[in-house]
């Protein structure tokens, strides 16, 4: 009889391919995220960060691997490019429970703030809206925009649109955080209240997958940091260790350039 692990990851992905037609762009990747970790994904433009994330949380089909949600394996019906997720029910228990923080905020225009992030418990989840609109303005304060609660988001900076974004994710109770590049679309000055925003749910112990540009907040919060080359891993470890004493030489060149910008 298999041995099951009495803790597993709350999110773990073997051997992910990934193909849009002749372009392979995710080659068998392996990553997991256990509860309380913090695992950002580094790497150019091209390299599949984005398109592993988008795999993760079921946003987008992939061809060959495993994808497992606490340890519950993702069904699939069909092979290759044919394959697509066989449990539409387990399709929306798993996105429920992985919130996704997008580059582009995503905020429906025509909700107030506190609508926007109470709109998926009340209408996905069926909570109680009383008790949704109180945990929604904790959230906005917690974020450090809740007198803003009643505004429309074209009223707000691009750093406050990202963290009603991340107040909108953090109101579904999930039990992982995805972020995809969420500061690359802000200028510094508004980048860092969105950074000390993601630095507060580490601290807090928050599982989180990250994928960013930004090599100091990954130094800054991770415990794995993953480095993707043209659809592979090239290497991983703990920050200190990526950041500090980089093995490969593609890895080097990578943070050669990065510091240079």
């Amino acid at each position: 009889m298999p041995v099951t692990d009495p803790n597993p990851p709350v999110l773990e992905i073997r051997d992910l391919h990934k193909s849009y037609g002749a372009l392979e762009v995710l080659k068998g990747v392996s990553i997991a995220a256990k509860k309380g970790d913090v695992v950002s994904l580094i790497g150019s433009s091209g390299s599949g960060k984005s398109t592993l994330l988008r795999c993760a949380n079921l946003l987008e089909d992939s061809q060959q691997g495993e994808i497992l949600f606490e340890g519950e394996p993702v069904t699939w019906r069909g092979k290759g490019p044919g394959r697509h997720p066989a449990d539409r029910k387990q399709v929306i228990r798993i996105r429920t429970n992985l919130s996704m923080v997008f580059q582009q905020f995503n905020l429906w225009a025509h909700m107030t703030i506190l609508q926007n992030v109470m709109e998926a418990p009340v209408t996905v989840l069926g909570e109680d809206r009383h008790e949704v609109e109180t945990r929604a303005r904790a959230l906005l304060d917690k974020v450090g925009i809740g007198d803003k609660c009643d505004v429309f988001p074209a009223q707000l900076s691009g750093g406050q649109q990202q963290r009603a974004a991340i107040a909108r994710a953090l109101a579904m109770q999930p039990r992982a955080l995805l972020f995809d590049e969420p500061t690359s679309a802000l200028d510094p000055e508004l980048e860092q209240e969105v950074v000390r925003v993601i630095k507060a749910l580490a601290e807090e112990g928050r599982t989180m997958m990250l994928v960013t540009h930004d090599m100091r907040l990954a130094a800054d919060v991770s415990d794995h940091v993953v480095f993707l080359h043209q659809g592979l891993i090239e290497e991983q470890g703990p920050p200190d260790q990526v950041f500090g004493a980089p093995k490969s030489e593609r890895l080097q060149q990578f943070l050669s350039a990065t510091v240079a910008a």
